[in-house]
């Protein structure tokens, strides 16, 4: 046995529409377990998990999936069956946040603000009015990350066409009120809050090319607002994490309004981890360098599995 965690397999890859970040961010880790002295191997997953459990002889799994399968509570369900301690929230949390119709009647219910929405299903009638939520406006499907199928829409004869473009990925969608302002990010790491990330993309929509393929992208951390704001989105970033019921870490995203007020978006379970992505950058503001970071959430995996025991 190498290291104290024995032998680490770091899921990567899987079956989603995140496939190619996850790759992104399951290398990364490995790479830094390694760079750690620790027994890190690379599993690249699609529909194989069962297969890939039974021969890789793991003592801890490192998940680094994003979006369904991988941060819905799937995988999260096949590795306590097989009674392998894993990295990051539990199955009914997992499945809370991906789900953001679930997650905001969490929000709701726990007095955390988010931005007005309405929820439409597939193949029932709708009609929107733009009183309700005004104009522009956010349509995104229900149960994707990384800003899949989302879309800005500033012109009413545009929304069926973002409609169906959200609709291609499930059958619920969400339409939400558009908060115009500054995008910020809160990591939770060991349930506790790291310093505020704001990001400022080109175009003022942080979607999936601000995300991944525009370099001029700025993220800022610590965000330049004031004290007792950002405090209190480090607040409400804790909030969220636990009216889902998060385990050890994890990254909520929200809107600062011009009026200064704060929504919370969504909470990622399993947030982008390369050196790069937002939760290693808030670690490394508050000292954390990459390879702790890594190694401090195994650390909480194994915890979490001796509690249970």
């Amino acid at each position: 046995m190498k290291g104290k965690f024995g032998r680490i397999g770091v899921l990567a890859g899987g079956p989603s529409n995140e496939r190619e970040i996850s790759l992104r961010s399951g290398r990364a880790v490995h790479d830094a377990l390694l760079g750690e002295g620790l027994d890190s191997v690379f599993l690249d997953v699609k529909n194989n998990i069962d297969e890939i459990i039974e021969k890789s002889c793991l003592d801890v799994a490192f998940i680094a999936l994003h979006g369904r399968f991988g941060e819905d509570g799937t995988v999260q369900k096949m590795l306590e069956d097989a009674g392998i301690p894993y990295t990051g929230s539990g199955v009914e949390a997992s499945a809370a946040a991906l789900d953001k119709v679930v997650s905001k009647d969490l929000f709701i219910g726990k007095m955390i603000p988010v931005p007005r929405h309405i929820v439409l299903i597939k193949g029932q009638p709708y009609r929107y009015d733009s009183d309700e939520l005004g104009m522009p406006i956010v349509v995104k499907p229900h149960l994707e990350g990384s800003s899949i199928g989302l879309s800005i829409v500033r012109d009413k004869s545009l929304l069926k066409a973002a409609i169906d473009k959200a609709f291609k990925y499930g059958d619920k969608i969400i339409l939400e009120e558009y908060i115009d302002g500054r995008e910020l990010t809160v990591g939770i790491l060991n349930d506790e809050a790291l310093p505020v990330i704001e990001i400022v993309p080109k175009h003022k929509v942080y979607d999936y090319e601000a995300k991944y393929k525009d370099s001029s992208t700025r993220y800022i951390v610590p965000a330049p607002i004031p004290e007792d704001t950002a405090a209190r989105a480090r607040s409400l970033g804790v909030l969220a994490h636990k009216a889902l019921g998060c385990r050890s870490f994890s990254r909520v995203d929200m809107m600062m309004a011009q009026s200064g007020g704060i929504f919370v978006l969504e909470v990622n379970t399993i947030p982008g981890m390369t050196e790069r992505s937002l939760l290693p950058k808030a670690a490394l503001a508050a000292g954390l360098r990459f390879g702790s970071l890594c190694v401090k959430i195994l650390e909480d995996a194994v915890k979490a599995r001796k509690g249970k025991e």
